[in-house]
């Protein structure tokens, strides 16, 4: 026959494993919720884009210095070549690690709330 103790440890290992379950469910309707949110921003930033109201340029030299893997950048026809360098062909570095540090910080932002 078992203890109290044993049944209410067993309880207890019942609950954290139910704790665990929906804190999985949670992060998985978060992980969903968030590329919902990715998706509407780029479909809002396009349709400015094809209606004008925002410069392709200004689309292109943005993403220019967001992106870093070239399958990404070959989607937007950045082969290499710095969408944001000026007429004498200097880029704007600092504005790629401006960039960079943001998308690094969004995404530390982004992995710590769904902890």
């Amino acid at each position: 026959m078992t203890t109290k103790l044993e049944r209410l440890l067993e309880k207890e290992a019942q609950l954290k494993a139910q704790i665990q379950q929906a804190k999985a469910a949670e992060r998985t309707l978060e992980k969903k919720r968030d590329t919902r949110r990715k998706i509407l921003v780029g479909a809002a930033v396009m349709a400015r884009v094809e209606s004008g109201r925002w410069p392709k340029e200004d689309l292109l030299s943005m993403m220019d210095g967001f992106l870093s893997r070239p399958n990404e950048r070959e989607l937007f026809g950045l082969d290499g070549e710095d969408a944001s360098a000026d007429v004498n062909g200097a880029s704007d570095v600092q504005g790629k690690k401006v960039a960079a540090g943001e998308r690094r910080r969004w995404e530390r932002r982004r992995l710590s709330q769904s902890e």
